[in-house]
């Protein structure tokens, strides 16, 4: 069976992770490791300033399984440098409560773990449910083993991996698109509360593309969406302004 390792940012404990676990465990040799409470929104990010606390868990019957004190990325750095005794053949990051469509793997720390395993050459899949409130992970889950299987047998380009969102729909789903990238993301507003403040987000909407993954999330359909990772350079631009850029700013010759 394929090695899979299975990480999140709800923490080891959330729902969502449990579902993705049941769902895969029948189908693969699973290991889990997971933050040990609630990371969203850290993205990418890791500890440096401070040491990750790792225990076991014993909540996963037959499946070794551990939680850290750090980010998603942390998790996955811990599997692979140590608590696995060899890499997996995929890391699937799930599944998380809320959407992570369009701009918000910018923020995204389900996304970030998948990010991770794509920055080690392992490819990776972010499982999200776009509904926040009641999110169907039985639904959501029935999905995740075909869209394993089909990404263990016809892998990504390296550096790209897969970001798959669950409509709101709890059943059923009108189907599965390979979408686009959209524009929707989270607009922030620091909101003083005596002596300190909060983070208060909402939603900013666009006109979106036909074929983008928030147009068919909103239409039923799971959406999912290829995004390359671990190359941002923007080639067209790049070519484009070179030269003009490196003209500006010559120096002239002093003598």
């Amino acid at each position: 069976m394929p090695k899979i390792l299975i990480t999140n940012d709800d923490g080891i404990f959330a729902p969502g992770i449990q579902a993705l676990w049941e769902a895969l465990r029948g189908h693969a040799d699973v290991t889990i490791v997971a933050p040990s409470s609630q990371k969203s929104g850290v993205g990418a990010a890791i500890t440096i300033r401070q040491p990750l606390r790792v225990e076991a868990i014993d909540k996963f019957e037959g499946t070794k399984a551990w939680s850290v004190g750090g980010t998603p990325a942390d998790c996955v750095k811990m599997a692979l440098g140590v608590l696995m005794d060899s890499p997996p053949d995929l890391v699937v990051s799930g599944i998380n409560q809320g959407s992570n469509a369009a701009r918000s793997v910018l923020c995204s720390g389900t996304v970030g773990g998948a990010i991770e395993a794509t920055m080690h050459a392992i490819p990776g899949i972010a499982f999200s449910c776009y509904e926040f409130h009641t999110p169907n992970y039985e639904a959501a889950a029935s999905f995740t083993v075909p869209i394993v299987d089909y990404i263990l047998k016809h892998p990504l380009k390296e550096g790209v991996l897969l970001n798959v969102n669950f409509p709101c729909l709890h059943a059923p789903y009108k189907g599965i698109k390979w979408a686009l990238q959209g524009r929707q993301y989270w607009v922030d507003k620091p909101i003083q509360d005596g002596d300190h403040f909060w983070i208060e987000s909402k939603e900013l909407k666009f006109e979106e593309h036909a074929e983008s993954d928030i147009a068919y999330l909103e239409k039923g359909y799971v959406t999912a969406t290829p995004i390359k990772v671990t190359e941002l350079t923007c080639h067209d631009h790049y070519k484009a302004r070179k030269t003009h850029f490196e003209s500006f700013f010559s120096l002239p010759v002093t003598k």
